[in-house]
């Protein structure tokens, strides 16, 4: 073998297959030699074409060195350099880590290896994508197994996911469909209203395939094919698939409002799938959570971790929806620090799925919010190695990368480069990037072109039922009116605002709405009205805000406070001013925290003017030279200085 060719130690292990065979085989299976023997086979067999050409390398240069050493009795050679040899190419050539080209399968292979191939490329895209094989070399491979088998049904299916991850609308159909194809030709001999067989096979297909349309964004074709596999699971009694469409149903009634009237009809068969809906209906807190607990209950008593994940996500987000972040930051480490309940193989990171990424970004938003923003960036960080960017879930850190970027260019004052992130944003969700466009016009004094975009933006959004982005679009709106000094105008926008956070019980954007009516009335010459408000709404900012939000909180608290003491005798007017000095102290340390230099230019200001008035000479000066630092480097652009809450 060694003086030959490659194919002579081919030839040699075909050959001692032949030895098992016959009626009278020269080894018995089960004998020694023939335990050793198919040991040996089943070694050589799992090998990959480099390693086969490595072990003949191997064998080549073991004879070699035999030849070398003819003057020494064969009885004398040290069994520990055999040995050494053997052990040094089991450990350095057979037993490194595989590379893609040799986890690939280049040629026919049997019926087992082609599944263990598939269920490990699955396992793989489910769990850990970033050691699954490329995108274009695993459709290279699943090419190869076609060719040999066009009716393998499952390599359609993960040539489906594997289109999935690169966008390929077209790709991904037509694998969708072969896949159901085929399972429709093997299944013909079991009834179509059964569990198994073509009819199960037709209603999921069309359930899948309503999935991928509304992934891509086809509504009116998702619709279409939900409505059908909706159909084909009534005649056949199939609870479980209808379950399925429920949950899409709520997904497309967001898009296409024909669909409501059919979702209003199917929630009351299933609680489970009408949980988002609440959140969005205004449902209160405490009875949306108790209908998650009864759902979790199922989910935990049948170890659904699957489900288990999405449903602390879920919370995690509506948390976020009604403005409790502590709660959201509880419900996102509930899931960081959970084991799942799926084994998976060593080596293989648990959980890269949907959930552990959207949990992650509001993990990593939290922190930016209150100012941690290397934190935030080591989560983001380890999100883009856990997600590269060519894998499915990368849109979302991404979108939230974009975002924090956003808000911080925004704080510092740099409205070029906040400018020039607005295209990301819009490129990976084009409402969010029109509001951050409008914010950016907004802060650029650019009031008419932010007026117009803002305009429009909520009429989108009022169609779509945005309820979350029309009162943020509503809260600038009346901002630009501030701007322009027509507090009456703003008024009825304040309190359009205001009925729909309380409407749909998000409390964190009605205390918002209400900071901003309190700083209305002040603008209106009617402070005493606008501290009482104050105190129905500071305290959820202060427990559960952004560290901007609690900074411009306690500046309009202290700009009350200002505001009414002129009614005020002169020693109770006294320990107003320095009340306010107090609350203007801790609104600065808040806008530092998040480099808000603004902000921190009007606090200063304000400081000065009241330690003036107060006859505090020496930190009045103070309070004016970090000012003036802070005026030089970013310019008023002739807007009054503090004349907006935010």
């Amino acid at each position: 073998m060694a003086e030959g060719e490659l194919k002579d130690m081919e030839q040699f292990f075909d050959d001692l297959s032949d030895s098992f065979t016959g009626t009278e085989p020269e080894v018995h299976k089960t004998s020694v030699v023939g335990l050793f023997l198919r040991h040996m086979i089943l070694a050589y067999n799992k090998l990959s074409f480099s390693q086969v050409y490595k072990l003949y390398t191997a064998l080549q240069q073991y004879f070699q060195n035999d030849e070398k050493k003819n003057g020494i009795d064969e009885n004398d050679m040290e069994l520990a350099n055999t040995e050494e040899l053997e052990g040094k190419m089991e450990k350095e050539e057979l037993d490194v880590p595989l590379r893609e080209e040799e986890i690939s399968c280049s040629g026919p292979l049997s019926q087992k290896q082609a599944e263990y191939f598939l269920s490990q490329q699955a396992s793989l895209l489910k769990n850990d994508e970033t050691k699954a094989l490329a995108p274009a070399s695993l459709q290279k491979e699943l090419n190869n197994l076609l060719k040999f088998n066009p009716d393998f049904a499952e390599a359609h299916y993960l040539s489906y996911l594997n289109s999935l991850r690169v966008q390929d609308v077209f790709s991904s159909t037509h694998s969708l469909l072969h896949y159901f194809d085929r399972l429709i030709l093997t299944g013909a001999e079991s009834k179509s209203n059964g569990d198994e067989g073509y009819g199960r096979s037709l209603r999921y297909a069309a359930l899948n395939l309503a999935a991928l349309h509304c992934r891509f964004g086809h509504y009116q074709q998702a619709e279409l094919a939900l409505q059908e596999a909706i159909r084909i699971a009534q005649e056949s009694n199939d609870h479980v698939c209808l379950q399925h469409c429920l949950s899409w149903l709520y997904i497309l009634e967001q898009k296409i409002f024909d669909s409501c009237v059919l979702l209003e009809h199917s929630v009351n068969k299933s609680l489970h799938f009408g949980l988002p809906q609440r959140a969005f209906a205004g449902k209160a807190a405490n009875k949306l959570m108790d209908a998650l607990k009864d759902s979790d209950l199922l989910h935990w008593k049948h170890s659904l971790s699957e489900l288990i994940d999405i449903s602390i996500a879920q919370k995690t987000a509506i948390w976020r929806l009604y403005g409790r972040s502590t709660m959201a930051l509880q419900q996102a480490q509930t899931l960081l620090s959970m084991n799942s309940l799926e084994a998976v193989n060593v080596g293989v990171q648990q959980n890269n799925t949907e959930s552990f990424a959207v949990v992650l970004c509001h993990l990593a938003e939290l922190h930016a919010e209150q100012g941690y923003f290397a934190a935030a960036s080591e989560i983001l960080k380890h999100l883009k190695e856990r997600f590269p960017a060519n894998s499915q879930h990368a849109q979302l850190w991404m979108l939230f990368d974009q975002k924090i970027q956003f808000e911080r260019a925004m704080n510092d004052g740099r409205y070029h480069v906040a400018d020039s992130l607005v295209a990301g944003i819009t490129a990976l969700e084009s409402i969010e990037g029109a509001y951050r466009k409008a914010i950016v016009l907004k802060a650029q004094n650019q009031m008419s072109e932010a007026h117009k975009l803002l305009q429009k933006l909520l009429t989108h959004c009022q169609k779509i039922k945005n309820t979350e982005m029309v009162i943020s679009v509503l809260l600038s709106v009346a901002e630009l009116y501030w701007r322009s000094s027509c507090h009456t105008i703003a008024l009825p926008v304040l309190l359009q605002a205001l009925a729909l956070s309380r409407e749909y019980s998000l409390q964190y954007l009605a205390s918002e709405t209400v900071l901003n009516l309190a700083f209305s009335q002040v603008s209106s010459c009617i402070p005493e009205q606008a501290l009482n408000i104050l105190h129905t709404a500071i305290e959820p900012v202060l427990a559960h805000g952004a560290v901007l939000d609690k900074g411009c909180a306690m500046f309009l608290v202290a700009k009350c406070q200002v505001a009414s003491a002129d009614s005020y005798a002169p020693r109770k007017k006294i320990e107003a001013l320095e009340s306010a000095i107090l609350n203007l102290n801790e609104a600065k340390t808040y806008f530092a925290k998040v480099d808000c230099k603004e902000q921190l230019r009007d606090v200063l200001y304000f400081q000065a003017r009241l330690f003036h008035t107060l006859g505090k000479t020496q930190e009045r000066n103070k309070c004016a030279m970090l000012f003036r630092q802070l005026h030089q480097e970013l310019p008023a652009h002739g807007v009054p200085l503090i004349n907006a809450f935010k």
